[in-house]
């Protein structure tokens, strides 16, 4: 008894400081093992800076790590998450799929189309762009960097809400699938309103970024995987 006592008072220890915490926080959220190099981008941190927290909390049993080959010379990559045997500490954040669940069922009981959805939705996207329109690229409108610019804004984004977004392009247009759907089980149960839900998303934040239009958009009920793509403005 004693030395689960001291156990959970090393984690409480460990996570006293700030960045374990945030780091913490970013890997209970994140649905894939994260590497050094992504957890720092997350947080807008040096790798260096992470790397040893990343290292004290494997060492107290808060994280697991597993090796990834590069596929090439160099070695292996180190990938983080929370350790499963790991004691919650009511740090996580609270699960929210059955809230989501609820609000769906509500929204289909009461009508709500799918254009009011995405009208929810372009407001969302709206405020997602709001830090990437405070400083937008020169002549973004009318330069080539403008749609890059955007595309790259919209992948970071998308990637931020586990879309794992795959992006190809020809430098007149851009079409960025969607190869995992953070929302699939809603969106198979309501895709009226979640696949336009996130229709308006992409929207709003394509709009607010500028440099790029939404030419197309495709759902769960009309292409696999689920796509947007982009042209030029």
């Amino acid at each position: 008894m004693e030395d689960a006592g001291q156990h959970r008072l090393a984690l409480l220890k460990a996570l006293g400081d700030n960045t374990r915490y945030a780091i913490y926080l970013e890997l209970a959220r994140s649905p894939a093992p994260r590497s050094t190099a992504e957890v720092a981008e997350s947080l807008e941190l040096h790798p260096n800076t992470v790397r040893p927290h990343l290292e004290r909390m494997r060492e107290v049993g808060l994280l697991a790590v597993e090796t990834a080959s590069r596929g090439g010379v160099g070695r292996p990559q180190h990938l983080y998450s929370l350790e499963p045997e790991a004691p919650s500490l009511g740090l996580e954040p609270a699960p929210m799929p059955l809230l989501a669940r609820l609000l769906a069922q509500v929204a289909a009981l009461v009508g709500v189309e799918g254009e009011e959805a995405a009208v929810v939705g372009r407001e969302q996207g709206r405020r997602s762009a709001a830090p990437a329109t405070l400083a937008p690229t020169a002549g973004a409108v009318d330069e080539e960097g403008g749609l890059s610019a955007c595309v790259d804004g919209l992948v970071a984004d998308l990637a931020r809400l586990g879309f794992d977004p795959a992006v190809a392009g020809d430098g007149e247009s851009t079409t960025v699938a969607f190869t995992h759907c953070p929302f699939a089980e809603l969106a198979q149960a309501h895709p009226e309103i979640v696949c336009q839900l996130h229709r308006g998303m992409v929207e709003g934040f394509v709009e607010a970024r500028g440099g790029a239009v939404v030419e197309r958009f495709g759902t769960l009920l009309d292409r696999q995987p689920c796509q947007v793509e982009l042209s030029r403005v």
